[in-house]
């Protein structure tokens, strides 16, 4: 009855208003009772003893990464960041090869990616790199951006959102979405996974595997193929079949995932449900950023400003809506924060350094999370953080 209880307490109000992320805003979070009831019966309905999750990367470390962008891999700014990890406990990157906008991001003659997509090589030899990561012991994992992407928008716009002009619709950063009712989309996005695999990378990590924020708001006048499936529904079977499809070449899945939806019942808006996804993964990242938390969350008036008590209270959430899924629990490895979020104003945020990383790692610890990864979008991390 978890997720009945989080929707009475969530109907109350105690949840606020959901902050803004870094330039973006993030959707009000689009539920009901009956799909809250519904996510109860499949989970209680569940059965364990029917098959059991195995984890194709046995032999894995548990992972304490960084964020690094194509441009810092293929650049100079890699120094720094191999020394970095040489130095301390951290002992994995999670490289862009399908970036923000939607450029692959290394050289590739596959025909495929190069009829969808297409190349801007930030990684110049992508050999050297992963024979590098291997040389220091780096756990490589590829970050690949999907629903997000502008190139594909443009080059395709029948794969895209279009508005009643038939021009792409892009929302107020500029970035435009391609549909995820759309399994062409799908097969190129994994086609990007399949050749990261051969690549060298033990892990594909998607990202953005969602609707645009406030989807809801727009469903009904933009132009895009769909069928029956909720948005929930498709979004949750795209990760499905994306992990039945790289099964045989041994690589983990991971996804992000917005922290507050491990809060929440399922935001039908963007179509993200973190039960349903987090079943087809072998990793769950949640950003639980404490500067993307607003007033009330977790008990705290400001949760910038407290980082172990959010970060703890988010695992708890975490927890509690992972558990039931007994076998198939993915390993939660959740996406700290290591930047200032400045942008918040006066009064709203606070400086973030060693004393405040470390206080997110304490409540990770507490809550037996021993997993994560740093996000700071220069990849500029804090010196002399004890990461243990």
């Amino acid at each position: 009855m978890n997720i009945i209880l989080a929707l009475l307490i969530w109907a109350a109000g105690g949840m606020g208003t959901i902050p803004q992320t870094d330039g973006q805003a993030v959707s009000l979070i689009q539920s009901s009772v009956n799909s809250a009831m519904q996510q109860n019966k499949e989970n209680t309905n569940a059965s364990p003893q029917s098959a059991v999750k195995e984890d194709p990367q046995e032999e894995a470390p548990k992972v304490k990464g960084v964020y690094v962008t194509a441009y810092s891999a293929g650049g100079s700014r890699m120094n720094e960041l191999v020394d970095l990890l040489d130095k301390t406990e951290l002992n994995a990157m999670v490289i862009d090869i399908k970036d923000d906008e939607g450029y692959i991001t290394y050289k590739t003659d596959n025909p495929k990616l190069l009829e969808m997509g297409k190349p801007q090589p930030f990684i110049k030899d992508m050999d050297k790199l992963m024979k590098r990561l291997e040389k220091h012991d780096i756990y490589p994992i590829a970050r690949i951006v999907v629903f997000k992407d502008t190139i594909l928008a443009k080059k395709n716009p029948e794969l895209s959102f279009r508005k009643a002009d038939g021009s792409v619709w892009a929302n107020g950063g500029g970035d435009s979405f391609v549909n995820p009712y759309n399994k062409e989309v799908w097969d190129y996005n994994i086609e990007i996974a399949k050749e990261a695999a051969k690549l060298g990378f033990k892990e594909i990590q998607f990202d953005y595997v969602r609707f645009p924020e406030g989807f809801e708001k727009r469903a009904d006048s933009l132009k895009y193929t769909k069928n029956d499936q909720s948005r929930v529904d498709i979004v949750s079977e795209f990760v499905k079949y994306a992990r039945k499809e790289l099964a045989p070449l041994g690589i983990r899945v991971s996804v992000d995932i917005f922290g507050y939806a491990a809060s929440v019942p399922a935001a039908e808006g963007i179509g993200q449900d973190f039960v349903k996804i987090s079943k087809h993964v072998d990793v769950i990242s949640p950003m639980v950023y404490p500067s993307h938390y607003t007033t009330g969350w977790f008990g705290s008036k400001v949760p910038d400003k407290a980082p172990y008590q959010t970060i703890k209270g988010s695992m708890q959430d975490t927890h509690k809506k992972l558990d039931p899924l007994g076998s198939y629990k993915p390993i939660i490895r959740p996406w700290i924060q290591d930047f200032t979020a400045s942008w918040l104003g006066s009064g709203n945020y606070m400086k973030y350094g060693k004393k405040e990383i470390e206080e997110q790692i304490r409540g990770l610890k507490d809550m037996n999370v021993d997993e994560y990864l740093l996000w700071n979008a220069a990849n500029r991390y804090t010196k002399d953080v004890n990461y243990k």
